[in-house]
């Protein structure tokens, strides 16, 4: 590697803890999904940690270290020794908790249920978007650029606030991992900013209340889509986190 490249791009513009907070949080999260797939299955030496019967859910330690590497990375300067641990410590909280994000969404231990694997989903969009601002240019806080050097990361920088506003419509529109993916590859964000809205998307509730027609095409669109990538996306998604229980079948209904 370059170390004229890596000091310019990475240490010069203060980028260092946000390098080291993402590939901690991506292992992190990639180790804790490894350990509770072992607990579940019943192998090796891990298993819940439960004093006094409570069950500790790792999205505890998880905001601890959040709170501190947070605080010690906004008082720092950014570089140094004491800035990188802190980063480091705020990637592992990350990713203890939102390994459990469900568990704080619907507040009620849902790990290893279909809705656990929103937890999954946000731990993909993190990454996405931490990688967005760990790969795009800083036209700012570098020096000894040329003119035609900062030119091209100002063009750079607009170039990525258009594609923002872009992956913004899709999220209005429904479709949040095109806006994800848009973020990242902008034709695809320019195509879920034009295609219609998912018919219970905040665009669609306020763009098609007055339009029949357009509800009801949105309504028939995201129905013959789901149909048809559900169920490649379920299968990724329990590669990723694990498959989740099947739901026991309820008592039958009461029949006076």
């Amino acid at each position: 590697m370059d170390g004229g490249w890596w000091h310019r791009e990475i240490v010069e513009p203060g980028k260092l803890p946000l390098l080291l907070a993402l590939v901690s949080f991506v292992l992190t999260f990639a180790v804790t999904r490894l350990v509770t797939r072992m607990i579940r299955a019943g192998k090796g030496p891990f298993r819940n940690v439960t004093p006094g019967g409570l069950h500790i859910h790792h999205v505890v330690p998880g905001i601890l270290l959040m709170v501190v590497g947070g605080f010690t990375v906004i008082a720092g300067e950014g570089h140094g020794f004491g800035s990188g641990l802190a980063a480091v410590l705020f990637g592992v909280g990350t990713g203890l908790v939102l390994d459990e994000f469900a568990l704080v969404l619907y507040l009620s231990d849902v790990y290893w249920t279909s809705e656990g694997t929103k937890s999954v989903e946000v731990v993909v969009i993190t990454v996405a978007l931490a990688s967005l601002l760990l790969l795009g240019f800083s036209p700012f806080g570098v020096n000894d650029l040329s003119g035609a050097e900062v030119q091209d990361r100002a063009g750079a920088l607009l170039t990525i606030a258009g594609n923002l506003l872009l992956s913004l419509v899709s999220l209005l529109k429904g479709k949040t991992r095109i806006a994800v993916l848009g973020v990242l590859v902008p034709f695809v964000a320019l195509v879920g900013a034009l295609r219609l809205a998912r018919p219970t998307s905040p665009w669609a509730r306020r763009c098609y209340r007055r339009r029949p027609r357009a509800r009801a095409r949105a309504l028939t669109r995201a129905y013959h889509h789901d149909r048809r990538w559900s169920g490649l996306s379920r299968r990724v998604t329990y590669l990723i986190g694990g498959r989740p229980t099947p739901s026991l079948p309820g008592p039958p209904p009461h029949r006076p």
